[in-house]
């Protein structure tokens, strides 16, 4: 998976899991509110491995870029 690919399924669990946990602390249902918190949580891992994987990608391209320039 592409790290925007990551990073946009990270935001749209993110924001599924904040409307569900909030729909359970609403109607009462801990369980909908924890699935809710989990769901969340993986949405910031999601982002946070697309902000590694782009990190990695600029930092191999500007060794490249260096090693290329030095030829």
């Amino acid at each position: 998976m592409s790290s925007t690919t990551d990073k946009i399924k990270g935001v749209g669990n993110e924001a599924a899991g904040h409307l569900k946990r909030d729909v359970g602390k609403v109607i009462g249902s801990e369980k909908l509110a924890a699935e809710g918190a989990a769901q969340e949580l993986k949405g910031h891992a999601q982002k946070a491995m697309g902000d590694a994987k782009s990190a990695v990608k600029d930092a191999a391209n500007k060794a490249a870029h260096r090693i290329n320039r030095d030829l």
